[in-house]
């Protein structure tokens, strides 16, 4: 069966999160450079994200601090400006193949209009939050492949990660494709698991070729 549909997580696949990290950074008061070393290494544990707050932060508050960096006029949603130089590329040659195209990762309810925003040719947006279920949970592959109108096995999802994207995309029947950038992306390709993943890219400007020419293994 050809692939008919392709649905992109958002950060450190279309979106490049330095500017947020950094914000974050920057509100805790350490170093950008401190902060991103104990983000690699969080991620080389296998542990969620969250735990790199906690450690220069005991017992942060996720609730409180979005909003007390909104009160002082900080903008920590994505913009324009955050979108990789390929990622626009990308999406208009896997338009001009005939794709149904998506955006989908786990994010906020607020996500949905900052990328809408961009006015990037998709399909649909959705969000973790608009779902109701956060990767790497069975159903959320099951609620995109709604949204997309098509067979799992029909439909690459494209992220950073094993453990969200490519493993559990693959378990939902679909194409898991891993972009080999970002702090997940790097590490994750120097895994064991990485040999799991359907199609592996360097940059999103690979994708569409990778597509075409991918065939499953009996």
């Amino acid at each position: 069966m050809p692939i008919k549909a392709v649905i992109f997580d958002l950060g450190e696949t279309l979106l490049c999160e330095d500017r947020m990290w950094a914000g974050w950074a920057d509100y805790l008061g350490v170093p950008a450079n401190d902060f991103r070393a104990a983000l690699d290494d969080v991620i080389a544990r296998g542990e969620h994200h969250r735990k790199v707050f906690d450690r220069f932060r005991q017992n942060f508050d996720f609730e409180t601090a979005p909003r007390e960096r909104l009160g002082r006029g900080e903008n920590y949603m994505y913009t324009a400006d955050d979108l990789y130089r390929d990622a626009r590329a990308c999406l208009r040659a896997l338009r001009a193949d005939g794709y149904r195209i998506g955006i989908a990762g786990n994010q906020p309810i607020e996500a949905e209009p900052a990328i809408a925003a961009m006015d990037l040719d998709v399909d649909f947006i959705t969000s973790s939050a608009r779902l109701g279920v956060e990767k790497p949970a069975h159903r959320f592959f099951v609620e995109i492949a709604r949204l997309a109108g098509a067979p799992p096995a029909d439909i690459a999802y494209v992220g950073d990660r094993l453990d969200n994207d490519v493993l559990p995309a693959r378990d939902a029947g679909m194409v898991g494709v891993l972009l080999e950038r970002g702090p997940w992306g790097r590490i994750h390709a120097k895994r064991d698991e990485v040999g799991l993943a359907d199609i592996r890219l360097k940059e999103l400007l690979e994708l569409p070729n990778a597509l075409a020419t991918f065939s499953r293994t009996p």
